[in-house]
């Protein structure tokens, strides 16, 4: 007996002890679209849950938790504040960085002083050779007075290359210590566990005063952003439809809203269907997994009422100009 049937044979079986005829109940009418959608021509329905995207949030250092501010079950916004890691060697290394910058740009400025002595010191040279070779061409020089003006000239020159090349050297210095800084910083800052996506606390998976290593998740979220529902369908209806096409989902608490979605992923090769989902004969048969996501805007409306794990049915068509039964319409709650 496949699970359809059971499940029918036991909502038989409940309205029989119930007493008079009752008005059906939503689980019936829940039932009643799955048997129908076979009926209608080019829709096919196929069992599921709602699923949602998580997402591990992670000490990039390891270091001792001073804070967990996520609680379970509470909405965070990108960027919100999860955990803080003791930062007291950080801050100080922070501090040493910004140090050493001072130092790079006080060696920039000494560099920056020879240079001014050397431009001197070359352009005296440079009078002193000028005015021996002057005297050396009407005889009142010797040749070795010259030659030592001309040397002289030449060193005040190499000194002045040096000079300039040692400011350079501590422009670059400044620069790394500057990136050092920077560096030191981003360390501080990443010892502040922040939200990357908003979304619900699913887990708080450790408390203040824990050590934690590097990489070990403290919190996990659920991403409500990508919420879908994830069906199971055999390859002749696979076939007729793309990613993209239009679905529906009715949902076992509430059966009487019809939620919009869409094809988000077809699985590219095919599976045998999950033991979990169909009976075992079922389970002979090879279907593709199926993603029918809901849209963001609809999710942003109410997303303090999605709720993972919740079972209900999605329904596809099988060409996009097949029209919806009057029953799938769109129905959502204002």
């Amino acid at each position: 007996m496949s699970l359809k049937a059971v499940a029918i044979f036991s909502l038989a079986s409940l309205c029989a002890v119930a007493a008079p005829v009752q008005a059906q109940s939503p689980f019936a009418g829940l039932l009643a679209r799955l048997e129908g959608a076979k009926d209608q021509t080019g829709v096919t329905a196929s069992n599921g849950r709602i699923e949602a995207q998580s997402v591990d949030v992670a000490g990039k250092y390891a270091g001792r938790l001073t804070e967990v501010a996520a609680t379970e079950g509470e909405m965070v916004e990108a960027g919100a504040v999860l955990a803080r890691l003791d930062d007291r060697e950080a801050q100080a290394q922070v501090l040493a960085a910004e140090a050493s910058v001072l130092q790079a740009k006080a060696a920039k400025a000494q560099a920056d002083a020879a240079v001014m002595q050397a431009e001197s010191a070359l352009d005296v040279a440079n009078t002193n050779r000028d005015r021996v070779t002057t005297l050396h061409a009407e005889g009142h020089a010797a040749q070795a007075a010259l030659d030592d003006a001309v040397n002289a000239a030449t060193a005040a020159k190499a000194a002045l290359a040096t000079a300039q090349a040692q400011v350079e050297n501590a422009t670059a210095l400044i620069a790394a210590a500057e990136a050092s800084r920077e560096q030191a910083k981003i360390a501080l800052e990443d010892l502040t566990i922040r939200a990357p996506i908003g979304g619900r606390v699913l887990y708080r998976l450790h408390e203040p005063g824990e050590v934690i290593a590097t990489g070990t998740p403290v919190v996990t979220l659920l991403d409500l952003t990508n919420v879908y529902m994830v069906v199971y369908l055999p390859a002749s209806v696979v076939g007729t439809f793309a990613v993209n096409d239009e679905a529906r989902l009715v949902l076992d608490p509430v059966p009487q809203f019809v939620v919009p979605a869409r094809v988000s992923f077809v699985a590219p090769q095919a599976q045998f269907t999950p033991k979990s989902v169909e009976t075992s004969a079922e389970r002979a048969d090879l279907v593709f997994r199926v993603k029918l996501a809901v849209p963001h805007d609809l999710l942003m409306r109410f997303a303090d009422r999605v709720k993972v794990g919740v079972r209900g049915i999605g329904f596809v068509r099988a060409t996009p100009d097949t029209p919806w039964p009057a029953d799938l319409a769109v129905n959502v709650p204002e």
